[in-house]
């Protein structure tokens, strides 16, 4: 039998396992490729066969990727990728290139955005595509260039350089501390406390705050948040006191929107760190972007 040049399995299975591992689902991949389920499943294992390991696990919950099904499928999302972009400039004559880069909802709408025109205006021949999710298992698609990740600066397979650090302190709207201008540092934890939920448990909370300004406190109440661009309108509206994350909310200070409350503050445990997959080389328009955003960051530090 004649071997294919590359070696490679079939198109189609790997076709049928890239869609699955995209979207965890063989259903979803099936209605993609117009197939039934069971014609993805033949593939998958079709291809698990030939490569002699499982790419997939299955379970009661559902499929997840084994360790070389996640390699085979980061190698794949980026080579189908750079071959539709390659496609669509051919078919269109557009010689503009893409990244895709990830951050948080709160990232991106109170640093990123307002930083990023300068970006677009020295390179618009660059296309940035925006994964904005609180979710950090969002964070390991394989189509994604570059991440913004608050935390601790490791993360397995990615290599992450520190954009800066971070300050933590309460705010409130100016009538709220009006108010509640007479209540005591050690007290602040009667008042109403207006709390954030994150998916990424790396987010300093306010007992967290507490413990490391060195505050004692019973059971901490208040309302709770799933967005912190959402809190913070409420913080603005005097419902509360939240956490303000000095990076993210300086503009929100410097026009009297908020104001802190109270002397305390803390350095924050993480850092905001910038990475990328370190099994895979930067194309020349992500490589672009990495550097801008460091000198960026690197200026307003300055």
């Amino acid at each position: 039998m004649v071997r294919r040049y590359y070696d490679l399995p079939s198109l189609t299975a790997l076709a049928a396992f890239e869609a699955s591992a995209r979207h965890m689902s063989f259903k979803a991949a099936a209605a993609e490729l117009n197939v039934t389920p069971g014609a993805v499943s033949r593939q998958i294992k079709a291809l698990e066969e030939e490569v002699g390991l499982p790419v997939f696990s299955r379970g009661t919950n559902g499929i997840a990727l084994t360790a070389e099904g996640e390699e085979l499928y980061a190698v794949l999302a980026q080579g189908f990728s750079q071959a539709s972009e390659t496609l669509h400039r051919i078919k269109t004559g557009n010689r503009q290139t893409s990244v895709t880069l990830a951050c948080t909802n709160a990232f991106a709408s109170m640093w990123l955005m307002r930083h990023m025109g300068a970006f677009w205006r020295a390179h618009p021949e660059i296309v940035v595509n925006h994964l904005i999710s609180d979710n950090a298992a969002h964070y390991r698609r394989a189509d994604i260039d570059l991440r913004i990740r608050y935390g601790q600066g490791a993360w397995s397979d990615e290599t992450a350089v520190r954009l800066f650090e971070e300050r933590i302190f309460p705010v409130c709207g100016p009538g709220y501390a009006r108010d509640h201008a007479d209540v005591p540092a050690t007290e602040i934890a009667g008042l109403q406390l207006l709390h954030v939920d994150w998916a990424d448990p790396d987010w300093t909370d306010w007992a967290e705050f507490l413990r490391r300004a060195g505050v004692k406190h019973g059971p901490l109440l208040g309302r709770r948040f799933n967005n912190f661009t959402v809190l913070l309108q409420a913080t603005q509206d005097d419902q509360g006191l939240a956490l303000g994350w000095e990076r993210l909310i300086s503009p929100l200070l410097e026009a009297g929107k908020l104001v802190r409350f109270s002397d305390l503050a803390i350095d924050a445990p993480g850092s905001y760190y910038l990475t990328w997959n370190e099994n895979r080389a930067l194309s020349p328009a992500a490589e672009s972007l990495r550097v801008w955003l460091l000198e960026t960051a690197a200026g307003e530090s300055d």
